[in-house]
Order: structure tokens, then C-alpha cells, then sequence
């Protein structure tokens, strides 16, 4: 027992020894921490007010080039040179081109720094968090743009209340060395403004009146006025004709809507941020309400009716594949210019023998996006307001719903999409997970593309590969898919790719001869051209052998920017806006479905991306929902329509005179005013139909308006 004492008392004597060593261990930091504030209390100063006025810019210089940093791609080395390289353009282009993006950079930094001084009335703990938190988003940036090539934008925001499962798929393979920069970069922040903030006899105050009504009475209306300001302009500068969005293209931001990290790049983080916070989507119809909605479903339900009657055939029993063919169109129709030969005479003979046309594209050199989003939901840009200029960026993010033609095919389940570029352009991996595909095959994990070959000296995967790639899907099973293939090959540039180039390129007016790089341009487009011209009929007959039913609708989404002497003349506006489309069925389809027949040629003329849907079911004697119902009434009466906002790669802006194309069945313009009262009311319910479904209260969403019988 003594023992078993003896042993008790010598454990709970070295257990004392333990806490006693841990104490002291204790103390003395707190002793070093306490001397070291009164080291730092003993030298205090009083920091001029000057010196935070210099500290004020330094800092916000400090936290545009923090982002700038997150902006940019490639090694540590090329990190550095990419943001020396950014930042120098911007500030050079100040006396250089009148143009002052760094300011506006620097001016908006500017405003949430003194938001948030004004808000703590502590200048250097302020500038320690926000360069901190600058670091931190800086990060998240990099990681977004390393992994996914998009920078940050505001739909990110719900992916943070409700994907945060999948933060995994943003860390690249450097993360935690560069966590681990970042942390390092924090701790010197902290350490050098509380330092600073301790040597401060006036404790950072920027407000310093003794009467504590009257200091904070400032600091609140300094606060209200200034955050009011910015209020105002974060929520109007995404509308193009507001003061804000004048007051930025002023001030010389220019928008990249099709590539996030590039606009980053070319115009700020912030700033390309802030632009897309609250675009505006439409105008509200001034009859919009449920019972409205009710009326129009009622109506075009008796139209379906009505078609359905006579159709046999269900859309989702065969195949359908979309090709979006990359800056397609025959060179040959582009007014000033002849070919030794025919570029595209496969194609050509296809369409004399099917449902086929000129598309109205809203492009000139660009905008794939919005000719692929008007496909996909029979939407047209024509109806949203002029500050919504890429639906695919601007709009599918921040939305839960959107109706789009691939649902038809088991809500999506059966819908696989191709791209044989990078998924992150125009946010297409994130939208079309929210357009329900099953899969995305492309350049990138996890679903990568299986053929890539690339012809001769060009940059992009050829149409040939392609078309392998979605071969080789729809063989594989007998049921029905939808697919979706957006083509690269004849993307820009035109740097005389090819070898063996036959074609040649002249002028037909010898008072405007094409130049030597503008016809080296054209003719490689055409080789290009010519090679799509070949796999397209490689690829329709092998859908020929096949034994179920499929049916292909094969558009341009735009010309190639290639004919800068054509485009000079404001008279080819409209025809350098005039692309190929036709809709084909193989062998199986015709047999069993009794499709592919050529109805009506001059209905079929002129046409644009969002009405194909209803071209597609009527090409396939297909039933239809009220709204391809309602698409199928209103092609009747308008041949194709499209926005007046155009690339301004050839320096264009409207065509023509800021007012939206419509084309009658011979393509001739047609003007609102001059129409009848039918057509007129069929705008109209388009109108209510694209309000509900992208900005108003989806009314539409709960009734069977897009369900296919």
C-alpha cells in the first residue's frame, strides 16, 4: 500500500511538473507579446494623414494587381510576365490610346477600400483584411482558370450554397503549393499593418472628431452616399445605354463575353465582374401575368392539337444530331469574289434534295454561342434587351430551368454533346449539365473526345475526327439519342494551313483587287471549307448503313471574318449574314418514319436557329408540343429574324439602323409596322413566352407547354 502511495504521489508530482513546464511555457509568451506591445507603445508615432492618402493608392494599386495575378495562366515565370504584360498595356494605353481601363480598375478597388474604412474607421486593420482577402479570391481565380479556363463570375455564388461537395474538381495539381504562397502572403500582411497599426497613435483612425455624434454621424453619411453610388452603378452597369455601362465603355472597357478568363484579362477582373452582377434580360411585357400565360398555353395547345392530328410520328423515336458547323458558309455567295472551282458541291447537291436554306445568323466572325443557345430552346436574341449579349454567360448560369430540344430525348438522359476544343468556352460544361446532357466529350477530363487528328498544319481537330467520334457513339446502341456537335476545324485564324491549297481567289470588280493576305485568308478558308464538304458526305453515308432511324440538321453559325473588302460595303450587311442549313434523314429514318420529304422549298428559303425545332419535327412528321406548335405558326408568317447587335470584328454595331432583322419567305427585310395584326400577335406571345422562361415567373414550367406527346 505504501508503495502503490509512494508511486501515486510521484505521478501526480510529475503530472504538476507537466502543467507547472506548460504555464510557464504559457507565460512566457505572453510575456514576450506583452513586451512587445509596450516596445511598440513606447515608439509610437503619429502617422501623418498624408502618408495614408499614399498608403490608400499603393494599397489599391496592390489589390488590382493581386487580381490581375489570379487572372493569369502557365508557370510561375509566365504568371509574372502575363500580369507585367497586362498591367503595362493597361496603363500605357492611357496617353497611347485614350484609353483608361487601369483607371477604372483602380477606381472601383478604390471605392470598396473606402467603403470599408469608412464602415471600421480603421485604416490599417482594413488594409490588412481586404489584401488578405484579395490574396485568398486571387487564389480561388487561379485555381478556376487553371483547371477550367473560366474566371470567377456571379453565378459562382450559388455554386457555394449548393455544390460545395465538388469544390475538389477546382484544386489543380499545384494547389497546396499554392495555398501555401498564399498563406505566407497573408502572414506578412498581417504582420506588417498590425505592426503598423500598433505604431499608430492614432490607431488608424481616418475620422478622428472628438464629439462622437458628430464622428459617426459623418461616417455614416459618407458610407450611405458613397455605397449608394456604388449600388447604383454595380446594378446598372450590365445595361448597355445606362450612365454606368456609357460611363465603362468611356473609360474603355470592352467586353470578351465569349472567353471569362480572357475578358478578366483584357478589362480587370473587377470589372468584368461587376458587368455581369445584373444584366438586364427583358423588358416586362405590360400584360404579363399568370392568367395571361394561361391564355397563350390554352391557345397554342389547340394548335398542337390541330398539327398533331395529322403527324404520326413521336421526335424521340430516331436519332436526331445537331451540327453546329464552325464558321460554315459557301465563300462562293460572298459578293466581289470568284473561285477557280465549287467549294462545297456535296453539300450543295444535299441541299437541292432536302429541307434546306439560307440561316439568318446574328454573327459576323463570332457569336457562336447565341446561334447554339437560340438552337437549343427556340429562343430568340431578338426579344432580350441589347445588355444581355451572350445568354450563355449571362443568363443559363444564373437559372435552374431552362427548356432546352435535348430534353425530348428522356429528359435529357439520352443527350450526349461534342466539342473538340476546350469545354470552358462560353461556360459550355456548366451549361450543359444545367441543359441535363449525360455527357460532354471534349479536349479535357473526365470525358475526353476519342478522334483529334488535326489536317496538315491546322490548329483544331478536323470535321472528319469529329464526326468519327459521334459515329462511333451512335452505333454503339440501337435506341434513339440526341447529340450535339459543335465543330472547330474552320475556326479562325487562316494561316495558310493547308498544303496543296487548289483553290484560288478573285476579285470580279477590278477597281477593289483583293489584297495578298486577304486572299491567302479566303482560300484557306476554303480548303477548309472543301474538307468539311468531304467528311459531310463520308459521314451522311455512313449514317445510311446504319439500321435505325436518324436525322441530322447541319448549320454555319456564322462566316468566317475573312472578307474585309466585301464587309466594307454596308450594301452585303445582310448577305454576309446569310449561312447553310439543311435537315437530312438516312435511309432507315425515311423508310420507317415516311420522313425527309421536301414539303414546301420557299417556306424553307430563309430561316434562323431558333425555329429549326419546328422545321425538324415537321421534316420528320413528328408531333409537337404547344410551343413548337407555336414556333411552327410563327416561321409561317417570318421566315427568319434576328437581333441588330452584331460582331464588330469588321467594325460594325446594328445592322441596319439599330433595328431587329426579320425576313419574309423570298428574304426581303420586313418592317414591324407594315405587318399584319396576326403577326403582330404572334411577336407578342413570343415575347411572353421568352419573359416567363429566362426572367419572369415560369408559369409555363408546371403545364405540359414543352412536353412532346
Amino acid at each position: 500500500m505504501d508503495e502503490i502511495a509512494l508511486e501515486s504521489s510521484k505521478s501526480e508530482k510529475e503530472e504538476g511538473d507537466y502543467k507547472g513546464e506548460d504555464s510557464k511555457e504559457q507565460s512566457n509568451s505572453k510575456n514576450f507579446f506583452s513586451s512587445l506591445l509596450k516596445i511598440l507603445n513606447k515608439h509610437q508615432i503619429a502617422i501623418p494623414r498624408w502618408l495614408y492618402i499614399v498608403f490608400f493608392v499603393l494599397n489599391s494599386v496592390g489589390m488590382m494587381v493581386i487580381f490581375q495575378m489570379g487572372v493569369q495562366t502557365g508557370s510561375r515565370s509566365q504568371v509574372l510576365n502575363g500580369l507585367i504584360e497586362n498591367i503595362t498595356r493597361m496603363f500605357s494605353n492611357i496617353w497611347e490610346n485614350l484609353n483608361f481601363i487601369f483607371v477604372l480598375n483602380l477606381l472601383i478597388f478604390a471605392v470598396i477600400y473606402g467603403l470599408i474604412i469608412i464602415l471600421t474607421n480603421r485604416f490599417w486593420l482594413t488594409s490588412m483584411v481586404l489584401l488578405s482577402l484579395c490574396i485568398i479570391i486571387s487564389i480561388i481565380e487561379y485555381m478556376k482558370i487553371f483547371v477550367r479556363n473560366e474566371a470567377i463570375l456571379p453565378a459562382d455564388l450559388n455554386f457555394l450554397q449548393s455544390d460545395t461537395g465538388n469544390i475538389s474538381t477546382f484544386l489543380p495539381p499545384n494547389a497546396a503549393r499554392v495555398t501555401l504562397y498564399a498563406i505566407i502572403c497573408v502572414i506578412i500582411f498581417v504582420v506588417v499593418f498590425m505592426t503598423i497599426h500598433l505604431l499608430d497613435k492614432n490607431r488608424g483612425k481616418v475620422v478622428w472628431f472628438e464629439d462622437k455624434r458628430l464622428r459617426y454621424g459623418v461616417r455614416a453619411g459618407i458610407f450611405v452616399l458613397i455605397f449608394a453610388s456604388f449600388s447604383w452603378y454595380v446594378a446598372s452597369v450590365g445595361t448597355v445605354g445606362s450612365v454606368a455601362n456609357s460611363f465603362n465603355q468611356f473609360m474603355g472597357d470592352r467586353p470578351a463575353m465569349w472567353d471569362s478568363a480572357y475578358d478578366a484579362q483584357l478589362n480587370g477582373p473587377i470589372v468584368a465582374f461587376t458587368r455581369q452582377v445584373n444584366p438586364k434580360i427583358m423588358s416586362k411585357p405590360a400584360n404579363y401575368s399568370e392568367e395571361t400565360m394561361k391564355q397563350v398555353v390554352a391557345r397554342y395547345e389547340k394548335a398542337a392539337n390541330k398539327l398533331n392530328a395529322s403527324r404520326k410520328n413521336k421526335i424521340n423515336n430516331s436519332t436526331l444530331i445537331v451540327i453546329l458547323s464552325e464558321s460554315f458558309a459557301n465563300p462562293s455567295r460572298v459578293p466581289g469574289i470568284s473561285f477557280n472551282k465549287a467549294i462545297i458541291p456535296f453539300i450543295d447537291s444535299v441541299k437541292k434534295n432536302t429541307d434546306s436554306g439560307l440561316m439568318l445568323s446574328s454573327g459576323y466572325g463570332g457569336g457562336t454561342a447565341n446561334l447554339e443557345y437560340m438552337t437549343m430552346t427556340g429562343l430568340s436574341m431578338v426579344n432580350f434587351d441589347p445588355s444581355l449579349t451572350s445568354p450563355y454567360q449571362q443568363l443559363v448560369p444564373k437559372k435552374s430551368w431552362t427548356p432546352t430540344i435535348n430534353r425530348y430525348w428522356n429528359d435529357g438522359k439520352s443527350s450526349f454533346a461534342f466539342h473538340p476544343f476546350e469545354p470552358s468556352m462560353y461556360l459550355r460544361a456548366k451549361n450543359y449539365k444545367k441543359f441535363g446532357f449525360t455527357k460532354f466529350y471534349s479536349l479535357r477530363k473526365p470525358d475526353v473526345i476519342k478522334y483529334q487528328k488535326r489536317i496538315d498544319l491546322a490548329p483544331y481537330v478536323s470535321d472528319d475526327s469529329a464526326y468519327s467520334s459521334v459515329l462511333e457513339s451512335i452505333s454503339r446502341k440501337s435506341s434513339p439519342d440526341f447529340i450535339q456537335l459543335v465543330t472547330m476545324q474552320n475556326h479562325m485564324p487562316y494561316n495558310d494551313w493547308y498544303k496543296n491549297n487548289d483553290f484560288k481567289v478573285s476579285s470580279t470588280d477590278s477597281s477593289k483587287p483583293l489584297g495578298e493576305e486577304e486572299a491567302s485568308i479566303i482560300q484557306t478558308y476554303a480548303k477548309g471549307a472543301n474538307y468539311t464538304d468531304k467528311a459531310t458526305s463520308k459521314f451522311l453515308n455512313n449514317l445510311n448503313k446504319l439500321n435505325k432511324p436518324v436525322t441530322v440538321l447541319f448549320y454555319g453559325d456564322h462566316l468566317p471574318g475573312a472578307y474585309s473588302t466585301a464587309s466594307a460595303d454596308k450594301n452585303n450587311s445582310l448577305i454576309l449574314h446569310l449561312t447553310d442549313y439543311f435537315i437530312w434523314s438516312n435511309k432507315a429514318a425515311k423508310e420507317n418514319l415516311k420522313s425527309s420529304k421536301k414539303i414546301n422549298a420557299k417556306t424553307e428559303a430563309y430561316s434562323s436557329p431558333n425555329f429549326f425545332i419546328s422545321q425538324v419535327a415537321r421534316h420528320m412528321n413528328a408531333k409537337v408540343s404547344p410551343y413548337v406548335a407555336f414556333l411552327t405558326k410563327l416561321h409561317k408568317h417570318i421566315s427568319a429574324m434576328e437581333p441588330p447587335v452584331v460582331n464588330t470584328i469588321q467594325g460594325w454595331d446594328r445592322i441596319p439602323e439599330g433595328q431587329p432583322i426579320y425576313l419574309d419567305h423570298d428574304g426581303r427585310p420586313m418592317v414591324y409596322s407594315a405587318m399584319d395584326e396576326q403577326t403582330k400577335q404572334l411577336l407578342d406571345d413570343y415575347k411572353l413566352i421568352q419573359y416567363d422562361v429566362t426572367a419572369g415567373k415560369n408559369y409555363t414550367r408546371n403545364t405540359n407547354f414543352f412536353t412532346m406527346p
